[in-house]
């Protein structure tokens, strides 16, 4: 595997993605009843925006700057964006802190989904992390070491769900969100949401992905539809520009299966309003699509 998040940190996507996870979370503790997060492939934990500018020994331009520094100055942001953006930033100033880092009117530091979820947890709930790439697990390991309710795993995510569920808690958030290089990605993705309905039939599933030419959503979902008592289930997308825009990624998308009852309307409007403020093109767009309406 050669991806390494740093490089897309705190880009349009991660905003779509961390933001739309913190309103899911928020909707299952809801009820008082612990839950489990468990996180696929969870990269290092935080990410160093000014390392992210460079690749290998060429320099590249920051991503984060068309993402979640088009939110940082307005006033106008919707709950769960507002919700978000402040997570970003408490983040930022307690990782500036911990290096001994002055404050900034940019942000250097950007929290990944585990800091964004390990923040979020109450007494009752816990994280399980999984990564499998070495060097990005040893980031992560370091980042937790001695954290309460929090363990790493050096294991392959798909796997972490058969072994990881049920939980005790009987509850549960997971998060797939794989890096999109191996050939057969659907095909794994679409076993492990069978594994896992299959372990959990209510837990929150929730699957981060790209929107390119390659990346062949349509067959995904023709794969996901064919699967048994497919729960309820939405996709909430955001395009920053249209599929002839001449961008490599046009688009991303969160199918989230068994969502928290009320999380589609803010989620189809913070979709809505993020298009026009990230468009990089013509014909951006968000908003969700019910695959499996709710009884």
């Amino acid at each position: 595997m050669n991806y390494r998040h740093h490089y897309h940190a705190g880009n349009f996507a991660d905003v779509l993605k961390h933001a739309a996870l913190l309103r899911l979370a928020g909707g299952l503790q809801a009820k008082e009843k612990g839950i489990l997060y468990l996180d696929t492939h969870a990269g290092r934990g935080g990410y160093d925006l000014s390392a992210a500018a460079q690749g290998g020994s060429l320099g590249r331009a920051p991503e984060w700057p068309d993402g979640v520094g088009r939110l940082l100055g307005r006033a106008d942001l919707p709950p769960e964006l507002a919700d978000y953006r402040s997570a970003v930033l408490a983040f930022d100033e307690a990782a500036r802190a911990r290096v001994g880092g002055e404050p900034g009117a940019s942000p250097r530091f950007y929290p990944g989904s585990p800091w964004l979820m390990v923040g979020r947890l109450r007494p009752q709930d816990r994280a399980v992390l999984c990564e499998r790439h070495p060097e990005e697990e040893a980031f992560l390991a370091s980042e937790f070491a001695g954290r309460r309710r929090v363990s790493t795993q050096a294991m392959d995510g798909y796997a972490a769900v058969k072994a990881m569920l049920p939980p005790p808690e009987r509850r549960a958030l997971v998060l797939i969100d794989p890096p999109f290089e191996a050939q057969d990605e659907w095909t794994s993705i679409v076993g492990a949401v069978s594994d896992g309905l299959a372990r959990l039939p209510g837990g929150t599933f929730a699957i981060w992905y790209p929107l390119t030419a390659r990346a062949r959503v349509d067959v995904f979902y023709r794969r996901l539809l064919a699967l048994p008592k497919l729960p309820p289930c939405f996709t909430v997308e955001l395009l920053i520009g249209g599929e002839t825009a001449g961008l490599k990624l046009w688009g991303c998308g969160l199918l989230v299966l068994n969502p928290p009852w009320g999380s589609a309307a803010p989620l189809d409007a913070m979709a809505k309003w993020l298009a026009p403020v990230l468009a990089q093109s013509a014909g951006a767009k968000g908003g969700v699509h019910w695959l499996v309406e709710e009884s």
